[in-house]
Parts: structure tokens; sequence; C-alpha cells
């Protein structure tokens, strides 16, 4: 009888040392405020029906409601199986975001090797989300999704996800990190149609952080796949058309919780047909053939930021970014740049819940008539000119 119950004792201390080592997490943010815009279009689709003042509640001003599950169980060996499965929703009508995708934020799983880094398999962010957003105001940073830059054309919101993808980032070595990434077509035949990779760098030196990241997307503007890298039928395409390429630079010095921040991004879209604000609204066509043959448009994002903690549950927040771009096409050509200001107030209730006021001012030159190039702030409804200016007071609860 004793050696039962000892034996019985020691599957039970085996059994919780092996749940020990399995975990399964639930996660979630849910961020809603009251949202002032000006300007905004009457018809967002017919720039030329004029616009007026709009008062919204919305979700999402700074950083998109989400939930999801992540988990990890350890294999022995400093080697683990890990996934993450994150949702997107609407917390002002309970709808899901991500063109109705249960997990269209992100789905992956992958092993994780404590001495090496981590590979993942599935729909994922890029090397300009996971190394160089983090160093901006916008996506990852203080400011997030109101503070994006024009149509967030290189991604640091994270707005484009990249499906059928591969992904590899390392543990730190002496401060620095290494990743890459290659995503599939997923079509027979068309290897290159709308496949995707993506690299970046890391390096972290005490209080300074720098970063270097790289996407291209290959697509096939007369022959859209619609289910490959990057998805056309989610809702979260930033340009339609042909070849992306996107890259770009940044550092960060922290003192403290506070920071400044400086970031360069360069992207490029071949074939341009479309532009889309925070990969939702279209902002309106491009001119030129329907299938966008001879456009190009090109932006060059230039952005400084600082967030500083007057106390240890009160920090104030600013970022104004420089955008210039040049579109050429045979139905004519423009060279519209953009000045942006962001500014933000933010305190903390607990360590979970935070109140904030953050305002954004847009304005828009050399834009040639061409409605695609009004001002317009993240997915609100663009402006009916070169101007728009957004105010949101909202309420963030992490859990």
């Amino acid at each position: 009888m004793k050696y039962s119950r000892i034996v019985f004792a020691a599957s039970m201390l085996v059994a919780s040392a092996a749940h020990a080592q399995s975990s399964v997490t639930l996660f979630g943010l849910i961020d809603t405020s009251l949202l002032y815009s000006s300007n905004a279009r009457f018809n967002a689709a017919k720039p030329a029906a004029g616009g007026g003042t709009q008062w919204q509640e919305f979700a999402g001003s700074v950083y998109t409601p989400r939930w999801g599950l992540r988990g990890s169980e350890d294999l022995g060996g400093g080697l683990s199986a890990v996934f993450w499965l994150e949702n997107g929703f609407n917390s002002t009508n309970g709808t899901l975001k991500n063109g109705g995708d249960l997990f269209g934020r992100q789905a992956w799983v992958g092993l994780s090797a404590s001495q090496y880094g981590t590979l993942t398999l599935g729909r994922q962010y890029d090397f300009m989300v996971t190394y160089l957003a983090p160093l901006s105001a916008t996506g990852s940073g203080f400011g997030g999704n109101i503070a994006e830059h024009p149509y967030d054309n290189d991604n640091l919101n994270n707005d484009m996800r990249l499906n059928n993808s591969v992904k590899f980032s390392s543990v730190a070595f002496d401060g620095l990190r290494v990743g890459a990434m290659y995503a599939f077509s997923n079509e027979a035949g068309q290897v290159s149609n709308n496949n995707a990779y993506s690299a970046g760098l890391s390096y972290s030196f005490g209080p300074i952080n720098l970063a270097a990241s790289y996407l291209q997307i290959n697509r096939d503007p007369n022959a859209p796949n619609a289910t490959g890298a990057a998805s056309t039928g989610d809702g979260d395409a930033l340009t339609t058309g042909g070849l992306q390429r996107m890259y770009g630079l940044g550092a960060q010095y922290m003192f403290g919780k506070s920071s400044v921040g400086l970031l360069w991004t360069h992207t490029s879209t071949e074939s341009a047909t479309s532009l889309w604000f925070g990969g939702s609204t279209s902002n309106g066509t491009l001119p030129g053939p329907t299938n966008g043959a001879g456009n190009y448009i090109k932006f060059d994002n230039f952005e400084i930021n600082g967030r500083y903690f007057l106390q240890t549950d009160l920090s104030l927040g600013a970022a104004y970014t420089y955008t210039m771009a040049s579109f050429s096409s045979p139905a004519g050509n423009a060279f519209p740049h953009w000045n942006q200001v962001m500014a933000q107030a933010d305190y903390l209730l607990s360590a979970r819940t935070d109140v904030y006021l953050e305002g954004v001012y847009q304005r828009v030159g050399g834009g040639n008539g061409i409605a695609a190039f009004d001002a317009g702030v993240y997915t609100l409804t663009p402006a009916t000119g070169n101007q728009q200016v957004v105010v949101a007071v909202g309420l963030k609860h992490r859990f």
C-alpha cells in the first residue's frame, strides 16, 4: 500500500512537471475612442461630392483591438514548439477585421531554439514590422495607427501580413539579431507571381537601438494572384499593381522609459493602379491604364519622434514625418509631398489600462489635382482637399 502511494505521488509530480513545461496564454487588447475628423468626404469614392466634419466612435486609434492565443511546449535541449493565433476585431460593433478572417492578424506555428532563434510557418509579419517599426511612432510605437505614414506605404503600421511564409529570426548575439523570410505564391506554374521575401537586422548596445529591413513582393498586374503572399482578399493590401519594394533604416536612443527616434524608409510600386489607407479604405485609383502599365510610384519617408515620461504614469509624445513621392504615368505626373505632425498625451490608470489624447495634422502639396493624393489618415474617411485634422480621446485595456 505504501509503495503504491509512493508511485502515485511520483506520477503526479511527473505529470505536474510536464504540464509546467507547456503553456497556452489568452491575450488581447481593446482600444476604443471618440474621434473628430475635418474635411471628411461625404462619399469616400467621390471626392467631388464635398465633405464636412465627422464625429464618430472609432476602434483602434492607437492599437487595433485584438485577442489571441499563444503557447509553447518544451521539447528538451533548449528546443520548444511555439504557436501564435491572433484575431483582429472592431470593438464598436463586434465585427471581424482583416476581411473577416478568423485569425487575420497572425497565424503561425514553429520551433524555437534558445541558442539560435525561432523558425515559424504561416501568416506573419515581415521584417519592416519586426525590426524597424518599434523604432517609429507608428505601428508598435507609442503613436500607433493614426500616426502611420501616408497609406502606410512602408508597412511600419503592420497593415499588411505575408501568407504562406517561412520566417527565421535569430536570438541576440552580443546585441545583434538577424532574420530572413520567404513567402510562397502557392500558384501552380507561377512561382514568382505574388511571392515575397524579406530580411532585416537589429542591434542594441546600451541605450542605442539600430535596425535595417527590406521587403520585396513580386506581382503580375495582368494576372493577379489573390491567394499568394500578399493577399488582395483580406483588406490588407497597401497598393494594387506590380512589383513592390520597401526598405529602411532607423535609430533610437533610450533614456529610462523615454526615447528619441529617427527613421528613413523608401518604397516603390510598379504598374500601380490604386492606393489604400491602412490596407482598408481606398483613396482613389491612379491615372493611367486599368492594369497600371507605365505607372510608377515611389515614396521616401523621414520621421523624427520622441516620447517623454513626466512621471511613471504620464507620458507626452510627438512625431513629425515628411513624405515625398514621385508618380509617373502615361496620363500625367505628380510630385506630392506630405507634412504630418502627431502629438499624444497618455495616462496610465493601471499597468493594463490607460487613457489617451492624440491628434494628427496632415497637409499635402503637389498632388496635381489627383484625388488619390488628397489628405487622409489611417482608415478614416479621406479629406476633400489637401488638409485634414484628426483628434481622438480614447481608452485602452490589455488582458
